[in-house]
């Protein structure tokens, strides 16, 4: 199972530093100065855009990751058709090598059913006839032996010359024989090359299935990646949220304050035109009085339309 660590490592990921992260507390929120939050604000700004620029770039290796993960899946998948191809040819194979090797089976029956009719099955061989008739005429050639026993001998000789030329007469006769024993090993010969087919063809999907296995394992161990890849992802971008959350706040207090100055201001000019028209009010009722103004109070009174 590859870790955090590893994969920062590996993919060269720039890792996420939380002393560069910028705090906002709430008395800082609540108390900082205009120029304060100002500065803080633009501190904010700066690391979002950061952590917003890191969140994209592990988001788009990941993203590579997966579509390597898809591609080891199809891989895998592909590998998987041909091997299930491949063991459908090798099921085909293996019914046509038992269909031809139950034919072989019944042909070789026959074969030993008309050996026994024919008696071929039966006996001593040609072969053994033969010798043994050799050994039998090395013997009257060799040993000096009484009349008695030579015709016995003889008697032997000929018995076994008989049954070499029975023997050598249905042997000639086998031409039936003979078809039905090269049928059945051309049938039995069909057979083996469709079990060569059955053999050849296993293993190259069993070289598939081993192929399909490694694509599934590699995809597993590159899904493990993306996987991590996308914590790595998400740390980012929340901590990216964070800060644009704080920025917000910030930029809203600011507003207050300006609100805030704002009022105070108008309360100042209003408090400030009320002075002057009071001061207005008693210029004019000295200049009702008879009293001489001069150009600065005919101002105050122009200022505050009394004149």
């Amino acid at each position: 199972m590859v870790t955090k660590d590893e994969v920062i490592e590996q993919y060269d990921i720039e890792p996420m530093n939380d002393a560069d992260n910028v705090d906002l507390s709430e008395d800082d929120l609540e108390n900082g100065s205009k120029g304060q939050l100002i500065k803080r604000a633009g501190q904010l700004r700066d690391r979002r855009n950061e952590l917003n620029q890191m969140a994209s770039e592990r988001a788009s290796k990941r993203d590579d990751l997966n579509a390597k993960t898809r591609e080891k899946v199809d891989e895998a998948q592909e590998h998987r058709e041909k091997r299930d191809e491949l063991n459908e040819q090798v099921q085909e194979h293996k019914d046509k090598r038992n269909e031809l090797n139950a034919e072989a089976n019944e042909l070789f029956d026959e074969v030993e059913e008309l050996k026994g009719d024919m008696e071929l099955g039966s006996g001593k061989s040609i072969e053994e006839l033969k010798e043994e008739i050799e050994d039998l005429e090395f013997r009257q050639q060799t040993e000096v032996l009484d009349a008695e026993d030579e015709r016995e001998l003889i008697e032997k000789i000929d018995d076994k010359r008989e049954k070499l030329a029975e023997k050598k007469e249905k042997v000639d006769d086998t031409s039936e024989l003979d078809d039905l024993v090269e049928e059945a090993e051309e049938v039995r010969s069909e057979a083996s090359k469709h079990h060569q087919k059955v053999t050849e063809l296993a293993d190259k999907a069993q070289e598939h299935h081993n192929d399909m296995i490694e694509a599934y394992r590699e995809a597993d161990d590159i899904r493990d990646e993306a996987d991590e890849m996308h914590e790595l992802f998400v740390e980012a971008q929340e901590a990216a949220d964070r800060h644009h959350e704080d920025f917000v706040r910030v930029q809203k207090r600011l507003r207050e304050l300006d609100k805030k100055e704002e009022e105070e201001r108008k309360d100042e000019r209003a408090e400030k035109r009320e002075e002057e028209k009071e001061e207005a009010e008693e210029i004019y009722q000295k200049f009702k009085e008879g009293e001489t103004l001069d150009t600065e109070d005919l101002m105050k009174l122009q200022k505050t339309g009394l004149l």
